[in-house]
């Protein structure tokens, strides 16, 4: 049986179509269909209940040694205030999960985890914990909302104040009165537009939901759905846990080195193997669809009458109008320009290599 969010009666009251999902029942689309909500959020606003996502908190005198240590990502220059995404890797090198972590003091954080990865990253966590440090698993506490697109900073600005919000991207703001309800708004999200994410009290959680719905009614605001959330962060280029990313995949083949710092104090889970690889044979790729058809996940990818590789995600992009699709594919095939084919039950179709992110909004 599936778990149900805070929200789960306003997803049903507003024509919401409940899907299993990582362990909850969440709203694959509302009535106004996926195409809609995707294109709310490219020029107007969406809003999303992300409520099912994990909380994880570090606390104490050695939580940022155990932090440094279970992300590849550098987070001693991680200022209070601030937000960094980074991989969690396994002793091969491999994705155990990405995360989002804030730093909320000196000694105290919070990693936002995939809902699917809940149980084992906390097994993780707990497996490899060290020293003087408290972990607790805030995630039955804490609800959260995401409102994401162009309009979606003016909308929040009907509900609180200019100095409440974070303007600077990747940073948050604590302890936010928002309708009554004490929130922490952070300016991030995955749909690659501006956009909030907002946490709250489980039990409030509504509240900020309500709230923001009514404050941006005017302004073109809707509910979206999981759709319409994969299909965004597609458009986008980012990666998703199961399918560009898994615990055989390591971050250099998908094209997330940056955010692995060897050389930061103190190492990390899966630096030594890092270390030992070489350099990868395949790698992420976007694939624009040239020809007719739609390329979805797991399709084979070939240049001439050579397979080299598959598709990790694809769709009909509702912004472009056309096919787009994620691949790992041989290296040497990896070039943008580079002309190959896609076979969907048993026709080839002709996509083209682009660069990623597919989308990028306007400054």
């Amino acid at each position: 049986m599936e778990l149900k969010t805070p929200l789960y009666d306003h997803h049903v009251a507003l024509g919401g179509k409940m899907v299993p999902f990582a362990g909850y029942s969440m709203p694959i689309q509302y009535s106004t269909g996926i195409i809609k909500e995707h294109m709310a959020v490219r020029e107007a606003a969406g809003i999303f209940d992300v409520s099912h996502m994990g909380e994880a908190i570090f606390e104490g005198p050695d939580a940022t040694a155990n932090v440094c240590r279970f992300l590849s990502n550098n987070v001693t220059t991680l200022k209070v205030g601030e937000v960094r995404y980074s991989p969690i890797l396994n002793h091969e090198g491999g994705f155990v999960d990405d995360c989002i972590i804030y730093r909320m003091a000196n000694d105290r954080f919070m990693l936002v985890i995939n809902a699917s990865n809940h149980e084992k990253d906390m097994k993780w966590f707990r497996d490899n914990l060290f020293g003087d440090v408290e972990l607790k698993d805030r995630s039955e506490d804490i609800g959260e909302v995401a409102i994401q697109g162009p309009k979606s900073t003016e909308i929040l600005a009907r509900l609180v104040s200019d100095e409440d919000i974070p303007h600077g991207f990747f940073t948050f703001k604590e302890k936010v009165l928002l309708a009554g309800v004490e929130v922490l708004i952070s300016h991030t999200g995955y749909t690659g537009e501006t956009g909030y994410e907002i946490y709250s009290r489980r039990e409030d959680i509504v509240k900020v939901w309500e709230a923001l719905l009514e404050a941006g009614q005017d302004l073109g605001l809707i509910p979206a759905g999981l759709g319409a959330r994969d299909t965004l962060r597609l458009e986008a280029g980012m990666v998703l846990y199961g399918q560009e990313i898994n615990e055989e995949i390591t971050p250099q083949e998908v094209g997330l080195g940056f955010f692995v710092k060897k050389n930061k104090a103190g190492g990390f889970i899966g630096k030594e193997a890092l270390d030992n690889l070489p350099r990868p044979e395949k790698i992420r790729v976007g694939l624009k669809v040239t020809g007719r058809g739609i390329v979805r996940d797991n399709i084979k990818v070939f240049a001439g009458d050579k397979e080299i590789g598959h598709t990790t995600s694809g769709t009909h992009s509702p912004y472009f109008g056309y096919g787009i699709a994620m691949a790992r594919i041989d290296r040497k095939y990896s070039k943008v320009g580079t002309e190959l084919e896609a076979e969907v039950r048993g026709r080839r179709i002709p996509v083209e290599v682009v660069k990623l992110p597919f989308y990028k909004k306007a400054d």
